[in-house]
This record gives structure tokens, C-alpha cells and sequence, in this order.
């Protein structure tokens, strides 16, 4: 027989979870992940359209653009989170379509992530999870705003996650492995649940590895 204290669900702390961009590729499936784990999920979106399979996933909708800086201050402090998840991007549905969306795409991690801060700082929030990228990106634009994102994270006490790409149904890779670092797009929700309570850093999540650095 073990002699490990055995745990009850009633002993797992639940906390009051904000997800922007929760209905991207890995958000719309944090929520259900997060919901089954007995959190409070408020997930938000920028398309009325999907608001209500944010409440199918198991999340509260939160209808709301994160350029609208009054708009997400005033939701983010309504909901009182514990934690932010920060899985925004400003990306096509079609790998073919990304160098067009380069700018919007930095955009949304320097300007978007400025925002969350902003508004977490507002509803007296501390704890912060973003998304980031696990590969070098080329000098430019995109690199910088991976820079920017990272730095203001970590300048907040945050926790950077650094996901390989994402491979797997929904992905820009549904039935091919990526080059370079990688991770199947439902194993790094699941990761990304299991690493609510990491102190600030970065995380790197992988198939390979998922080490704190």
C-alpha cells in the first residue's frame, strides 16, 4: 500500500480563470479542460458569432475586443479572475495567409499584451500565463514583438509559455509533424492546465521537453 496522502477533489484549489482568445485553436480547448478541473472560466472573445460556443465549451462568454482598452478593463475587473490566460493571436486559417498577417499578429502581442496587463493590473490580478513561441523567429518585426511579449510577462511576475508549433486537428498541420520544435495542439491544452500554479518564468512545452528555464 502507498503511503502518499491520498487527495480529494474538495482539496484541489479552484480558481476564477479569464482566457482571452478562447476560441483560437488551444483556448476553445482550455475551456472544457478547465471547466472539468472545477474552475470559474470566463472566456473571451471579439466575434458575437461564437459567444455562445464559448458557453457550450464551459465558459462564461465575454464579448469584447482587446484593443478596446475601457471595454476589457471593465470585464476583466466584473469577473475578478485569479489567473489570466493569454492565448491570443491575429492569425489566418490558411498557412499560406501568414505573411500578410505578420503585423496584426505582433500587433496583438505587443499592444494586446499591453492591454491584459493593464486590465489585470486594474482588477488587482497577479497571476499571468501567455502564449509564446518555442522556435527563433527571423529578425524583424515578429521577433521583436515575441521580445516584447516576453518582457512585459515576466515584468509583470508572469509565466511565458513557449509552445512548440501546434500540430493536430484544427492546426495549420492536421496530419503532418511540423519542422522544428513541436506539440500536438491537445496535449499542450493539457499541459498548459497543468501548469496554472507555476511561478513566474518561462515554460517550454514540447513533445520533446517541458522545462522551466
Amino acid at each position: 500500500m502507498s503511503d502518499r496522502p491520498v487527495i480529494t477533489s474538495a482539496e484541489v484549489p479552484t480558481l476564477r480563470v479569464f482566457v482571452a482568445g478562447a476560441t483560437g485553436v488551444i483556448g476553445s480547448r482550455l475551456l472544457p479542460l478547465l471547466a472539468a478541473a472545477g474552475h470559474t472560466v470566463a472566456g473571451m472573445t471579439r466575434t458575437a458569432s461564437k459567444t455562445e460556443l464559448v458557453r457550450e465549451l464551459g465558459a462564461e462568454p465575454v464579448l469584447c475586443d482587446v484593443y478596446d482598452t475601457a471595454a476589457l478593463t471593465a470585464a476583466t475587473t466584473a469577473f475578478r479572475p485569479d489567473l489570466i490566460l493569454h492565448q491570443l493571436t491575429d492569425l489566418p486559417d490558411a498557412a499560406e495567409e501568414l505573411p500578410e498577417r505578420r503585423d496584426d499578429n505582433a500587433r496583438i502581442r505587443i499592444e494586446g499584451t499591453h492591454n491584459l496587463i493593464a486590465a489585470a493590473t486594474a482588477a488587482g490580478c497577479t497571476r499571468l500565463l501567455a502564449q509564446s513561441v518555442a522556435w527563433d523567429l527571423p529578425p524583424g518585426g515578429g521577433a521583436d514583438a515575441v521580445r516584447a511579449l516576453e518582457d512585459a510577462v515576466l515584468g509583470y511576475g508572469g509565466t511565458v509559455l513557449r509552445y512548440g508549433q501546434f500540430y493536430g486537428p484544427g492546426t495549420f498541420y492536421p496530419d503532418a509533424l511540423p519542422a522544428g520544435p513541436s506539440i500536438q495542439v491537445d496535449a499542450a491544452a493539457e499541459r498548459t492546465v497543468a501548469a496554472l500554479d507555476r511561478p513566474s518564468g518561462i515554460l517550454t512545452i514540447t513533445d520533446d521537453t517541458d522545462l522551466a528555464v
